[in-house]
């Protein structure tokens, strides 16, 4: 694809679309992560945080022909990401007074990680698609991500501390999220033809991890109660 042309003014934009709504579940991830830290240590893990994200991020894409190849990726991704929704809700029920302070940071940054590799499948395959194989596009799509994840999850995080709920919110959109990658995976795309059993789908995924994150959270702290009792 030849530079500045109207078909790489097309590709770009759609990667820059890409970006800012994937991008945003990323803020979320982060910014759900670095709730618990000290405020001193909060815009560490952000900063940190992000930059391993855009890392992991950078070795997957140049890896993006044998992802593209690889079945069952999507599947495996999305239950990885079920899982990592769970845990931020089920984490709010612990006692956060125990443990080292770098034991807590370094706990954030592998979450961080970690939920990144996993959702960025979705930008990944998104931007390559976008990009038509266009190698400068798909740089391009990773530089321009970088401050759509860190300016919104400092946003985010701004307002977690101010409405927690949101956090039910977030691990939701994670949840939804997970949900649109197994509903993609092309092994499962006879199970899914349907309307109704992709839309049952998002539905279970989201009303589970919310439900197991409240179940989870409240013996939690009723645990917690009766030690301190």
């Amino acid at each position: 694809m030849e530079f500045f042309t109207t078909a790489w003014w097309s590709a770009l934009l759609a990667i820059i679309l890409i970006d800012l709504v994937l991008a945003g579940d990323n803020a979320i991830v982060i910014a759900l992560a670095a709730r618990n830290l000290p405020k001193h240590l909060q815009k560490r893990a952000i900063v940190w945080g992000t930059v391993g994200a855009i890392v992991v991020r950078s070795v997957m894409t140049v890896g993006v022909v044998w992802l593209l190849k690889t079945p069952g990726l999507m599947l495996v991704g999305g239950l990885g990401l079920v899982w990592i929704a769970y845990k931020l809700l089920a984490d709010q029920g612990r006692d956060k007074d125990h443990g080292p302070i770098a034991s807590t940071f370094w706990s954030a940054m592998k979450t961080i990680v970690v939920a990144d590799a996993l959702m960025g499948i979705d930008n990944v395959l998104g931007v390559a698609g976008a990009a038509h194989g266009a190698f400068d596009l798909v740089v391009i799509g990773l530089l321009v991500s970088v401050p759509i994840v860190v300016f919104g999850s400092t946003m985010v995080l701004k307002l977690i501390q101010r409405f927690p709920l949101i956090i039910h919110v977030g691990a939701a959109v994670l949840a939804l999220t997970a949900a649109k990658m197994i509903v993609d995976e092309p092994l499962l795309e006879q199970v899914f033809d349907a309307a109704a059993a992709r839309w049952a789908t998002y539905a279970v995924a989201v009303a589970g991890v919310l439900a197991a994150g409240w179940w989870t959270t409240r013996h939690q702290k009723h645990d917690h109660a009766g030690h301190a009792a």
